[in-house]
């Protein structure tokens, strides 16, 4: 089992993160999410069909890509652009920050 990277420390960022304005939107995603994953759990507990099982897991992937992609545009759309047209060095550092990003979320 693989653990979550350590948080990046971004003390130079702006206090508000990109996300900021879709918020409630990623939680409320995510807060659905975490009940799919239990509803899995249970499926698996009372001994449910493999491919039912299944389903519900691909349907989770998805779930969670598509909040990945939330939070990859609103990085984009805020943090990169922001810091591209404050500083072309800031800017630099950002869209290899951004690669890195679209490289742990497409697991390339």
């Amino acid at each position: 089992m693989t653990t979550a990277p350590a948080p990046s420390d971004h003390s130079t960022d702006a206090a508000r993160h990109g996300y900021a304005d879709h918020k409630a939107d990623h939680l409320a995603r995510l807060h659905k999410i975490e009940g799919q994953v239990r509803g899995v759990i249970r499926m698996v507990d009372d001994d449910r069909y493999c491919t039912d099982v299944l389903t519900q897991i691909a349907a989770t992937t998805r779930a969670l890509q598509e909040v990945a992609l939330g939070l990859l545009d609103d990085h984009v759309r805020h943090c990169v652009q922001d810091a591209v047209q404050a500083d072309p060095a800031q800017g630099e550092s950002k869209y290899a920050e951004l690669t890195t990003a679209l490289r742990r979320t497409l697991r390339l």
